[in-house]
């Protein structure tokens, strides 16, 4: 069972507790739901990756060189 660190600021005393059912149940639930969030950024950010190259490409097939595409897309 994982645990929490509780110190009393006034005192300076730490003391080190375990986590209840319903805080293990609370960080399981975060935890799960930052996984979620990484994956969702990096398949967006994968996607954004893969519209610029076609974008890039499309703009080459139109006879754009490689500076006017810089040009136009930074």
């Amino acid at each position: 069972m994982a645990q929490k660190l509780i110190v009393d600021c006034t005192t300076g005393e730490q003391s080190v507790v375990d986590l209840t059912d319903e805080e293990e149940a609370a960080r399981s639930a975060a935890q799960v739901e930052a996984e979620t969030e990484n994956a969702a950024a990096a398949e967006a950010a994968a996607q954004a990756a893969t519209d610029k190259a076609s974008g890039n490409a499309k703009l080459k097939a139109l006879g754009l060189t490689d500076e006017e595409i810089v040009a136009l897309v930074g």
